[in-house]
């Protein structure tokens, strides 16, 4: 095995208290190897004056990142799982999964209860707002981009009187807010991926594909696999928003799905069971699709 790992990394600082919890692992699995990170900003990182929707979609979060693997420049790509698209890059693999945190949305400021009619509350993720929406529709839904501190501070300048963040976020940057509540993901569905990391590494990389394997969460790996068969399914131009939340029981899959047409504020849901991931992902995709009745295709 070689002595050194390159770990490719996006240089927010969420995304390197990511990169360094893989290279303490790494670590701890080979003592002997030396770990460095090598960071790089993405699209998504450099325009933030503009809605994530009008930036093109996918891999707005990743794509430099996976560039610095493929050229050669790094070993490993450290992902938060939901940024990924559908597919992966034919020289790439999906090579390890770590144990997955808490996939879970929070309101930071002020919880559900104790935000007032016309109450301003700030995300950048079209799936929070449907689903907010849905639940208190006399909320005043505001577009808010930026890292986890740049989103804090809106509460600080009293500009809005919530914000939505992930709790993994708030969990891996050891932040803990004064007011926080964490909102129940069977209402809430959390995006696709949400709590996971996912490491890339080149398909002909035999020694760190071995070393990344002795890292891989097994039950973590088949449920974001089975949410990313979820989205596979619903294809590369869908625009809707949508979440899935997949989790092992009693040796079986369960996974709750959401999709939202924005246009009429529709959100149809479902539930699904089984033992192969492929299957149950893209089995609930399809149910859905038929239910909502509406284009994925065209943009809001």
């Amino acid at each position: 095995m070689a002595r050194s790992i390159r770990l490719a990394t996006r240089t927010s600082p969420l995304a390197l208290a990511q990169a360094e919890a893989v290279a303490a692992e790494l670590r701890r699995v080979r003592p002997e190897i030396e770990v460095v990170l090598v960071g790089t900003e993405t699209r998504g990182d450099l325009v933030t004056d503009v809605a994530l929707s009008s930036l093109g979609g996918e891999g707005i979060f990743c794509k430099e990142v996976q560039l610095l693997v493929l050229e050669g420049r790094a070993d490993v790509a450290v992902h938060s799982a939901k940024d990924l698209p559908s597919s992966t890059p034919s020289s790439l693999v999906l090579a390890a999964v770590p144990a997955r945190a808490d996939v879970r949305d929070c309101l930071v400021g002020r919880g559900l209860k104790g935000l007032g009619p016309g109450a301003t509350v700030a995300t950048g993720a079209p799936r929070r707002k449907a689903l907010l929406a849905e639940r208190r529709p006399d909320l005043n839904l505001v577009e808010l981009r930026g890292n986890i501190a740049t989103r804090l501070a809106r509460l600080e300048d009293r500009h809005v009187d919530a914000v939505v963040v992930a709790k993994a976020a708030l969990d891996r940057l050891g932040i803990v807010p004064e007011s926080v509540e964490v909102l129940d993901p069977r209402w809430c569905t959390p995006q696709v991926g949400q709590g996971a990391l996912a490491l890339e590494a080149r398909t002909d990389d035999v020694e760190v594909l071995e070393l990344l394997g002795e890292m891989d969460h097994q039950a973590s790996h088949r449920t974001l696999a089975c949410e990313r068969s979820f989205l596979a399914e619903l294809g590369a131009g869908c625009s809707v928003p949508t979440g899935a939340w997949a989790r092992e029981l009693d040796g079986m899959l369960r996974l709750d799905g959401v999709l939202c047409a924005p246009e009429t504020a529709t959100v149809v849901r479902g539930t699904l069971e089984g033992t192969d991931p492929a299957v149950v992902g893209a089995s609930l995709a399809s149910q859905l699709r038929e239910q909502l009745g509406y284009d994925l295709g065209q943009r809001g």
